[in-house]
Formats: structure tokens, C-alpha cells, sequence
């Protein structure tokens, strides 16, 4: 293969592709679209000679080997670009159609018909042992699916669009000539398009001594398992797809008396949906993968063949309801089986490697001609013998389209045997289906790939981090590794964010923690203790002592929420010795994570210490109330005494009161005395307020002291009690108000769970 192409000329070579495509479409649509088709109809076609016709479009791939053998002396461009102006080319005798007719020649204007089409088809499968290895060389890069689905649209599009022009021109009762003009223009189209292909760059010829007979790449294609696998499937959904479309048209016209213009006008609603699966599928297939799009795709097939099969020909009286019929069953029909045949390639595409491509391309395309010839010719065969048999129409299309649907059952059996290619499974692409956050992911992805400015992917980084997205994990990585500071730090943000961090993504912020302390490094530690990594404990371990505080200080937090007690002592030096006000802060939180009740005692020696750094003592009163287990109470009560400090009285006050009532209403207010248990309950109750009081009010914590040392045993940790209790009575405590309301609220919080452990006592 040829060197790839620089990113500017790539993009002006898919330009001029995707150019060449909406011209390559419309000549499609006006000479071998279903205007043939209905061409021939109109002169007295047979669904013998419709399937005849149809078959020679699969029949033409059996002349992909002379294309192949071309590519020895000419290149891929050179071969493609004339064999596609020789194949428009190649429809003029169907122009002499109306010539024969005046002549009185009516015997040959079908032979003329089917004679152009022959040499249509004839030329294209020439031209296309070049098509795969060029539309690959195009769609090199991380987007080759979006990409080559890309190409799907535009032709979906030019061709929905096209045919809706055609249904208008034909109208109810359209002359022979007008179908002639409009093969012509098809002809003018397709002559446009094969002159353009020569400016587009590609492959060149292939190298000496890599030729390989049919033969052979078949016996290569038949060793590989997923291959042979592939090609099995390829061929059933080949042949259940052409025959299920192709005669669409004809179960419309003979079932239901349709005229041109109607069958035209939904073929429009056909070529709607395959625009739509074309999107979906260009959206959607570089993040969740080919393989369950492709299930996707074969589902919705089958859910066309049942509608066709059950729908009741009594309700085709009624205008409306069939036209609305009709409308969906082309729409959804197209949907499921050209969206599996587009999808199929791309699968194919990444399933075979590129120095591959010509060879398995040709047996690709050989195997769907022989599987879309032999069931295009045997179901007009059979359509036209059943429908002589029953005498009705209905039943003979009914009949074949069950064995189809029977058929598209088999396929979605043997698709679990298909290699994944690193695709999500079935239900989990489901589930992104219809995930709006999943989709909305992919949505800011595709925006992020095509994003120049390092604002805008900070911004959109940022989008990813409020809606995190497993799928968003690839891209965050990417962007991870940005030379702008702002795009890593929100990569990393986003990361840390998902619920689950990948394999990749865990060595990435391992990696991210050894090369680049003092920026990114800390957040990756706060993202691996978040989300449990155990393997990053050692290197966590090792940074505790980074040089980078910030860094220290996250290592800290994390290996306490990953409950390594090993590092515990380490922190407790840190917290005790160190004079980094941040690094402090972060010690005092991984202690309060560790929740051991001897980490009390250090605690308070901050405390005591004189001139502690900014918010270092809020970050212990809140460490001990998480160590008391009271923090989730403790925290709204405590932000509210900051907001006025003068409150602390009668914050305190509200708390005792509050106890004595839960104890009220749960014992009542009468003492029973004979229950000693409930005597000492009752009687802690009636003095917890007048020891409050005394604590708050009058800096006397002698009652509130003692009142905690009485506390039953069994309700708290034996290390506990003593600790409070001496620092309700130590003199450099007496005044500070923040650690007074901790401990009246936690006497508080001992009291209600000594009532519920009672309450059975009643």
C-alpha cells in the first residue's frame, strides 16, 4: 500500500470522495434504483424476469478477479475510475427502448433493458476489486468506521432525495419517455462521477508476487475460523437482504395495485431509513463497535419480514392505513438490511488487515454475488410458480418471506460465533443506545475530536466530567496526555469521575503520579483512592513522601481509603511534625478516614498547639466528630455556629433539650424503678441539661465530665470516655467554644443510642 497521507491531503481526498459519492448516488438512482425496475414493470415483467434482472447486480461481482487482474498494470484509482464511466456507459441501449416500441419491435425492449443492466453491472464488478482497498486507504485512522459510514449517509441521502425527485416526475400514469430522460440523466451522472475518481489519490497497483488465485484466497479465507465464520454469515444475510428488498417493489405493485409514482414515493421512505441507520450507525460505531450494530441491524430486519407476513390484506380497503403500511414496512426493511450490509463492511474492513484487503475483498464480494444472484433468481422463480399454484399473490410472497424470516433467525444464532474486534457485547451496546448520558458522551466525544482550541476541549472535557461516560474513558486518556496544563487537569477530573476506571486508565494515572508531580500528580492519587485501586498502594506508599506536599497529601488520603493501616503510624509523624499547613490538613483527613479512636489523643495536641495554621483546627473538629462517628449530624450544626458565633449557647442548649425529648418519647416520663438499666437511663436523661449548662454557660465541665464517664460502657469505645471527659476539664480548653458544642453534641448523640438500646425495656 501506498504511504499514508498527510492529514491535509487526506481531508481533501475525502472532500473529493465524498463529491464523487453524491454523484456516484444520483447516477445509481436514475438508471439502476427501482426506476429499472418499475421500467420494466411497466413493459410486462414477470417476477421471473424482475429476479433475472436482479440477479445480474450479484452476478456482477463474479468479475471482480478481472479487476484484480488489472491491478497488476494499473492502478486502483485507474481501474476504478474507467470501469465506473464504462458501466454508465453501459446503460445506453436501454435508451433505444422507446426506438424498438415505435418500430413495433416490442419483443426486444425487455432484452434491452436487461442488456444494459448486464453491462452495467458488468463494468462495476470490474471496478470494485478496486473499491474496498481504496475506500480503506481513505478511511485510515481511529475514525475509519465513522468515516466509512459517512460515505453510507451521504449516498442514503443524495439517494432519498433523488428518489423523491423521481416519484414526483413520475406522478400516476408517466410516459415511456420520461423514464428514458431519467436514465439519461443517470447516465450524465455516472459519467461526472467516473471522471472525478481519477483526481482522487489512492492505492497504487499491487506488488509483484503477491497475486493469489480465487482458489487459494478461499482455502486462506476457509483456515481462519473468524473469517470462515464471517463469510457464512455474510452470504445469509446477503441473500435474505437482496431478496427481501428487491421484491418489495413487486409486493407492492402486485399485492396492493400500487402505481409508479406510490412505489416511488416509498422507496423515498426506504431510502429515509437507510439514511437514519446510516447516522445511527456512523454515531455510534467507532465507541460500542461493528458486532452489535450489526445484531441490531439483523433484528430490525426481522421485525420488517413479521410485519410483512402478519399484516392482514383486509385492511388494505382503507387508503390511509395502507399507505402508512407500506411507508414503514420500506422504511424499517431498508433500516434493518442495507444498515446490516453497510455495517457488515465496515466489520469486514477491520476484521481483515489491509495488506489483505484486495484478496479478501474480491471473495467478500464474489460470496455476496453468488448468495444475492442465486436468491434474486430463485425467488422470482418461486414467487411466479407459488403465485400459479395458490392463484393469490398474497400467500406466495407470505410463504417466502417466513423462510426468509426463518433464515434471519439462523443468522442471529450463528452471530454470537462472530469475534468481537473489541466491541462492547450486545447488551451493554443497548444499553448505550439508549442512554442519553451514554449518547450524550459520544455526542461531546465527536465534538472533542474536531475541537482545534484548547479552551473548547477544556470545556467540553468538562461536559464529559458532568456526565461521566465509560465510554468517554479512550478520549480522556488521549486527552490526558495534552501539552496544555488545563485540557490534562479536566482530563484527569473526567477520569476520576467514571464509575469504574479501566485497566489503561489506572496505569495512566499511575503513570500521570510519577511524571508529573507538582501539576496533575495529585489528583490522579485523590482518583485512585476514590475508586479502590489496591495496586497502586506501593507507589502510593513511596509518595507519601514526595518533595510535592499536594501530592503527599493525596497519597495520604488514598491509602486510607484504601484501609492500608501499614502507613498509619507515617501519618501520624506527619501530622505531628510536619509544618506544611496542607500536608497537615491532609493527615488530620486521613486519620479522620482511618476512624481509629487512639488518633483522639494527637488530635487534641493540635489543638493545643499555639498559632495552628487556617482552618487546621475546623479540619480536626471535624476529623474527631468523623472518628466519634457523629460527622453527618455534627457538620450542618457546626457550619451554622460559624455563621454566628455567638449561637454556641444556644446550640448546645437545643441539642440537650432535643435528647431529653427523643428519651421522653420513647420511655415516657415516669422512672421504673425496678429496672436498673432504665433507672440509670432516666436518671443520666434529667441531668444531661443542668450539666450542659453548667459546661457552656459557666465553663464548668465537672458535671458534664462525670456525666460521660457514667455513660453504659457498651455504647462506647473503652479509650473514649477518659479522653473526653479530661478534655471537658482541661483549662486550655475552657474557652474554645468549636470543641465545647462537639462534645455536647456527641453527650447528645450517646444519649438517644442509649435510649434505643433500651427501648425493648419498656
Amino acid at each position: 500500500m501506498a504511504a499514508a497521507l498527510s492529514p491535509y491531503r487526506l481531508g481533501k481526498a475525502r472532500d473529493l470522495y465524498n463529491l464523487f459519492n453524491v454523484f456516484n448516488s444520483l447516477s445509481w438512482t436514475f438508471m439502476v434504483g427501482n426506476i429499472i425496475v418499475l421500467f420494466a414493470m411497466r413493459l410486462g415483467a414477470s417476477s421471473t424476469f424482475i429476479g433475472t434482472m436482479s440477479a445480474v447486480l450479484y452476478l456482477a461481482f463474479f468479475f471482480l478477479p478481472l479487476g484484480k487482474l488489472l491491478a497488476r498494470r494499473f492502478s486502483m484509482i485507474a481501474i476504478f475510475s474507467t470501469a465506473w464511466t464504462c458501466r454508465a456507459l453501459g446503460m445506453i441501449p436501454v435508451l433505444f427502448v422507446p426506438l424498438v416500441m415505435v418500430i413495433g419491435r416490442n419483443d426486444l425492449a425487455l432484452p434491452l433493458i436487461l442488456l444494459g443492466v448486464t453491462l452495467f453491472h458488468v463494468c462495476r464488478g470490474i471496478g470494485m476489486a478496486a473499491n474496498n482497498p481504496i475506500l480503506s486507504f481513505l478511511a485510515s485512522g481511529p475514525d475509519r468506521g465513522s468515516y466509512m459510514t459517512q460515505i453510507q449517509v451521504i449516498n442514503s441521502a443524495v439517494g432519498m432525495f433523488s428518489g423523491f425527485a423521481i416519484a414526483m416526475l413520475l406522478g400516476r400514469d408517466p410516459p415511456l419517455l420520461l423514464y428514458v430522460f431519467i436514465i439519461a440523466g443517470g447516465i450524465t451522472f455516472g459519467v461526472i462521477a467516473g471522471l472525478m475518481m481519477k483526481k482522487i489519490p489512492g492505492p497504487p497497483m499491487e506488488a509483484e508476487g503477491k497475486h493469489k488465485g480465487l482458489i487459494e484466497v478461499f482455502r486462506e479465507a476457509w483456515a481462519d475460523p473468524s473469517i470462515r465464520n464471517f463469510i457464512f454469515i455474510l452470504f445469509l444475510v446477503a441473500l435474505v437482504s437482496g431478496v427481501s428488498r428487491i421484491f418489495l417493489v413487486v409486493y407492492a405493485r402486485e399485492v396492493f395495485a400500487q402505481n409508479d409514482g406510490m412505489v416511488s414515493l416509498f422507496s423515498v421512505f426506504g431510502g429515509l431509513g437507510v439514511l437514519m441507520v446510516g447516522l445511527a450507525i456512523k454515531f455510534l460505531v467507532d465507541r460500542i463497535g461493528a458486532k452489535p450494530i450489526f445484531s441490531f441491524c439483523i433484528i430490525i430486519g426481522f421485525v420488517s419480514l413479521i410485519m410483512l407476513i402478519v399484516f392482514p390484506v383486509s385492511m388494505a380497503d382503507n387508503f390511509t392505513t395502507l399507505t402508512l403500511y407500506l411507508a414503514l414496512l420500506f422504511f424499517i426493511m431498508n433500516f434493518g438490511w442495507l444498515g446490516s450490509e453497510g455495517v457488515m463492511n465496515t466489520y469486514f474492513m477491520g476484521l481483515v488487515p489491509s495488506e489483505k484487503m484486495m484478496d479478501m475483498g474480491i471473495l467478500y464480494f464474489f460470496c455476496f454475488g453468488v448468495a444475492g444472484a442465486a436468491g434474486s433468481m430463485l425467488g422470482g422463480v418461486f414467487l411466479d410458480g407459488a403465485t400459479a399454484l395458490t392463484g393469490s399473490p398474497v400467500v406466495s410472497f407470505r410463504i417466502l418471506y417466513i423462510v426468509l424470516a426463518l433464515t434471519s433467525a439462523g443468522i442471529l444464532l450463528l452471530m454470537r460465533r462472530l469475534v468481537p474486534l473489541g466491541a462492547l457485547p450486545f447488551m451493554g451496546a443497548l444499553e448505550v443506545m439508549f442512554s442519553y448520558r451514554d449518547l450524550r458522551a459520544i455526542r461531546v466525544l465527536d465534538k472533542l475530536n474536531r475541537s482545534s482550541d484548547s479552551m473548547e476541549e477544556t470545556a467540553l472535557i468538562e461536559e464529559l466530567y458532568n456526565a461521566p461516560s465509560q465510554l468517554a474513558t479512550q478520549g480522556l486518556l488521549v486527552r490526558a496526555r495534552s501539552p496544555r496544563f488545563s485540557v490534562r487537569m479536566e482530563s484527569i477530573r473526567a477520569i476520576s469521575a467514571l464509575e469504574i476506571l479501566s485497566n489503561d486508565a489506572e496505569r495512566a494515572l499511575m503513570d500521570d503520579m510519577i511524571n508529573n508531580p507538582y501539576t496533575t500528580a495529585y489528583y490522579s492519587a485523590r482518583a485512585l483512592g476514590n475508586h479502590g485501586v489496591f495496586s497502586a498502594i506501593p507507589l502510593l506508599r513511596e509518595l507519601v513522601f514526595s518533595d510535592d506536599y499536594m501530592l503527599a497529601g493525596e497519597s495520604m488520603i488514598a491509602l486510607a481509603k484504601l484501609r492500608d493501616t501499614g502507613i498509619y503510624q507515617q501519618v501520624e509523624q506527619i501530622v505531628r511534625e510536619n509544618r506544611n499547613p496542607r500536608l497537615k490538613i491532609a493527615g488530620v483527613e486521613a486519620l479522620a478516614i482511618f476512624g481509629a479512636p487512639e488518633s483522639i489523643n494527637l488530635l487534641m495536641e493540635i489543638l493545643r498547639s499555639d498559632d495552628p495554621p487556617p482552618y487546621l483546627l475546623d479540619e480536626v473538629i471535624l476529623s474527631m466528630s468523623s472518628i466519634l462517628d457523629i460527622q453527618s449530624e455534627f457538620y450542618p450544626l457546626y457550619i451554622r455556629y460559624l455563621a454566628d458565633e455567638s449561637l454556641v449557647s444556644a446550640l448546645a442548649a437545643d441539642e440537650a433539650e432535643a435528647a431529653y425529648e427523643f428519651y421522653r418519647s420513647i420511655h415516657g416520663r415516669k422512672r421504673n424503678e425496678s429496672k436498673p438499666n432504665l433507672k440509670a437511663l432516666a436518671e443520666a436523661a434529667a441531668s444531661l441539661q443542668g450539666a450542659v449548662s453548667d459546661y457552656v454557660v459557666q465553663s464548668d465541665g465537672t458535671a458534664l465530665s462525670k456525666w460521660i464517664l457514667d455513660i453504659n460502657p457498651d455504647l462506647v469505645h473503652g479509650e473514649i470516655q477518659p479522653i473526653l471527659a479530661e478534655a471537658i476539664l482541661a483549662p486550655e480548653f475552657i474557652s474554645f467554644a468549636p470543641l465545647k458544642l462537639l462534645l455536647v453534641h456527641w453527650s447528645a448523640h450517646e444519649l438517644r443510642l442509649w435510649t434505643n438500646r433500651l427501648r425493648g425495656e419498656r
